[in-house]
C-alpha cells in the first residue's frame, strides 16, 4: 500500500509523551521518564481516566442537539433517530466505563517505544507449553476491545474445548492513532510501517517465529506483513481478504453490471461490493480525502461519534441491520467511549488518508508479492464475501480457506469461540 508522502519523524522523549497522554487524555498512566538509550525499553502500562473526562463527557452527550427525524423507514439515510437517542440516553446515565476499565487493567498491558512512537500493547503468555506466538491487529472502528473475547480461547484452549497444543501467546497492540498508542505527528505511518513496528515488537518481545491476523485494517496489515516476509514470519491469517480482481474492480468504478460468466458465490460478492462503492462506502470517502475535516465534528460531539460507529456496527455485523442482536450496548460503548477518552477520532482516521488505495483489490497488484503461507475465513456478514476461486488466485500460497455459517466482519467480537476455533486450524501446522 502506498502511502500519499513520507517524512521523517521528529523523535520526541518518553517523557513528553506521556505529559501529552495525560494532559490530553485525562488519565493516569504508570510510566517511567527514561531517555532515548532506553526507548526500547518494555513498560508497564494502566489505564485510570479522570473523573473530570467522565463528567465532561455525560454533560456533552446530555446536552445533544438533535436533528430532525429521517424521512424513510428504513436506514437509507443511515442511524435512525431513535436508536441512537436510546443508545446515547443510555451512555449518559448507565453506562459504566470503569468497568471497560476493569477489563483491560486485568490483562497485562505494556508500553514500547518503536520508531520514535509509544504503542501500546497486551501480551498474554499461555499457561501451556510451546504455545504459538500470535500477533492479532484491531481494525476501524473497533479496537482492542473487539479482541478481547477470544484471550481465553486462544491462551487457555483446554478450557474452551481445545488442546493444550493448541495455545497462543497472544499480543494485542493498539495501531498508532489508535487507543492508547501515540498519535503520529507526521505522514507515513501506514500499513508498511506498521507492519514493520510490529515485526519489531514480537521480536522485542522474544519471538524467533510467530503468526499475524486481522480483519479490516488488520487484514491490510498482515498481508504488508507478509509481503515484508521478515524472518520468522511463519504464516498469515485474514477475515477481510484482498481478493478483487483488478478487471472486477475496473467494472464496480465505472458503476457497469456484473459481467457475464461470472459463478454464483462471485455474482453475490460483486453485488455486495456495488452495494458498498455506490451506498456504503461514503465513511471512508471522507476518511481518505478529508479525515481533518471529519475530526472536528467527531472530536467535539460524543453524539457524533456513536453515531457514526453504529452505523458501522449496524451494517457490518451479522445482525440483519440492528448491532444489538451481535454486540451488547456496553460492547459498543466501550469502543466507543475509548475513541472520546483518547481523542483518536482524527488520528484514527488519517491511517485512511495514509492508505488510499481499495484494500479489497490488490490482486496482481500486491497481493502477487506475498510468497508466505496465508489462511483465510470467511464470514457471512463480511462487507462482502470473498469467493474461494478470487481467493486463490490473490494468495498464490493460500493454505487454509474455510466459509463459516456466523459472524460479521468484527468477527472476534461477534463469534469469540468460532474464531478461536478457526485460528487453531489455520495455524495448526505452523506449530512445532
Amino acid at each position: 500500500m502506498k502511502t500519499n508522502q513520507t517524512h521523517k519523524r521528529n523523535f520526541q522523549t518518553i517523557a513528553a509523551a506521556a505529559f501529552m497522554f495525560i494532559s490530553t487524555v485525562g488519565f493516569a498512566q504508570q510510566l517511567t521518564s527514561v531517555d532515548k538509550k532506553d526507548s526500547e525499553q518494555i513498560r508497564p502500562f494502566h489505564i485510570h481516566v479522570s473523573d473530570n473526562a467522565l463528567n465532561e463527557l455525560r454533560q456533552r452527550i446530555n446536552t445533544t442537539r438533535w436533528p430532525d427525524k429521517e424521512t424513510v423507514t428504513d436506514q437509507s439515510q443511515g442511524v435512525k433517530l431513535d436508536q441512537i437517542k436510546k443508545l446515547t440516553s443510555y451512555w449518559g446515565t448507565d453506562y459504566d466505563w470503569r468497568k471497560a476499565e476493569t477489563k483491560l487493567n486485568a490483562l497485562p498491558q505494556f508500553i514500547t517505544n518503536i520508531d520514535g512512537l509509544d504503542i501500546q500493547f497486551v501480551h498474554i503468555k499461555s499457561k501451556h507449553k510451546n504455545a504459538l506466538p500470535l500477533i492479532i491487529t484491531h481494525g476501524w472502528p473497533g479496537s482492542v476491545f473487539e479482541l478481547l473475547k477470544v484471550v481465553g480461547p486462544l491462551t487457555d484452549p483446554t478450557a474452551y474445548g481445545g488442546k493444550a497444543e493448541d495455545a497462543f501467546d497472544l499480543v494485542i497492540p493498539s495501531m498508532p492513532g489508535y487507543g492508547f498508542s501515540e498519535k503520529p505527528k507526521t505522514t507515513g505511518w501506514g500499513p508498511e510501517k506498521i507492519g514493520n513496528a510490529w515485526d519489531i515488537l514480537m521480536k522485542r518481545l522474544g519471538y524467533k517465529n510467530y503468526v499475524s491476523q486481522g480483519g479490516d485494517w488488520g487484514s491490510v496489515i498482515a498481508d504488508a506483513m507478509a509481503r515484508q516476509a521478515p524472518k520468522g514470519l511463519l504464516a498469515i491469517h485474514v477475515n477481510m481478504p484482498a481478493t478483487v480482481p483488478v478487471e472486477i474492480a475496473d467494472v464496480l468504478k465505472e458503476g457497469g453490471a456484473a459481467p457475464s460468466g461470472l459463478s454464483d458465490k462471485e455474482k453475490a460478492a460483486f453485488l455486495s461490493l456495488n452495494k458498498l462503492y455506490t451506498k456504503g462506502g461514503g465513511y471512508a470517502g471522507m476518511m481518505v480525502t478529508r479525515p481533518q475535516t471529519l475530526g472536528y465534528g467527531l472530536t467535539d460531539s460524543p453524539t457524533a461519534l456513536a453515531s457514526f460507529f453504529l452505523d458501522k456496527f449496524n451494517e457490518w455485523t451479522y445482525s440483519g441491520g440492528n448491532a444489538e442482536k451481535s454486540l451488547t450496548k456496553d460492547e459498543m460503548l466501550d469502543d466507543i467511549t475509548l475513541y472520546w477518552l483518547t481523542n483518536t477520532a482524527a488520528s484514527s482516521a488519517q491511517l485512511y488518508w495514509e492508505n488510499n488505495t481499495n484494500n479489497f483489490n490488490v490482486v496482481e497488484q500486491r497481493t502477487s508479492e506475498i510468497k508466505i503461507p496465508v489462511a483465510v475465513t470467511v464470514f457471512p456478514g463480511e462487507i462482502y464475501q470473498a469467493p474461494k476461486s478470487w481467493t486463490e488466485r490473490s494468495y498464490k500460497n493460500l493454505v487454509y480457506f474455510n466459509e463459516v455459517k456466523k459472524g460479521g466482519h468484527f468477527a472476534a467480537w461477534e463469534e469469540p469461540q468460532l474464531f478461536s476455533e478457526e485460528m487453531r486450524a489455520a495455524f495448526k501446522s505452523f506449530r512445532k
